[in-house]
């Protein structure tokens, strides 16, 4: 009988190679919020159940459990950058 001595290392690549990454959900659109200064707020809900946002005019992105509806308007009603350019 002739035993078969295997590497950790080998078995952790094997297994490695076996391994697939999934990206979690694209967080889902909740709603678009216009600032006074014709950016817009968009609001998202995430994979795990809470909001983030972010600012198309001063570029501000938000995201902890407490992110609400009411904390997007209110940073809508004051943020008074312009819309950013995008980059070409």
């Amino acid at each position: 009988m002739t035993a078969t001595i295997t590497s950790l290392t080998a078995f952790a690549a094997a297994a490695a190679a076996d391994t697939v990454y999934v990206s979690p959900p694209a967080p889902m659109f909740l709603a678009s919020i216009p600032t006074g200064a014709g950016a817009d707020v968009h609001v998202y809900r995430d994979s795990d159940g809470s909001l983030s946002s972010d600012c198309t005019g001063c570029g501000e992105y938000a995201w902890t459990l407490l992110v609400t509806p009411e904390f997007a308007q209110e940073h809508a009603a004051t943020c008074f950058r312009p819309p950013r350019s995008r980059a070409a």
